[in-house]
């Protein structure tokens, strides 16, 4: 992973189904393969995600793993934190509460890079 920061955030709305499920993939490829180490997903607007979508997003997680990409997620509702953790998704994202505290958590970890 490179020291300079690029981080990109998505803001999908509505609902994630199996063909906004593929077109984020889609998007999260496209600015990984552009040079983006971290990828935040907010997903504030999102009222609901169906099976298709969550296997998406864990696809998504795997391609930025190869890449030495983070994805991480934020802004998750009640309604889909419960399906994270039903279906125990919530174990392979790091999830945080706002933008705020994902872009601190992203500037830290570049320091520590920066100072070794």
């Amino acid at each position: 992973m490179n020291n300079k920061l690029r981080l990109t955030v998505i803001e999908p709305s509505g609902i994630l189904d199996k063909i906004r499920g593929n077109q984020l993939h889609g998007e999260i490829s496209n600015i990984i393969n552009n040079g983006t180490n971290f990828v935040l997903i907010d997903m504030k607007e999102i009222k609901f995600i169906d099976s298709s979508a969550l296997g998406y997003l864990m696809s998504a997680m795997q391609m930025a793993q190869n890449a030495n990409a983070k994805l991480f997620l934020c802004s998750i509702n009640e309604q889909v934190q419960m399906l994270f953790e039903l279906t125990k998704v919530n174990k392979y994202f790091q999830i945080f509460t706002d933008r705020d505290e994902c872009k601190r958590y992203v500037l830290t970890s570049l320091s520590r890079i920066a100072q070794k």
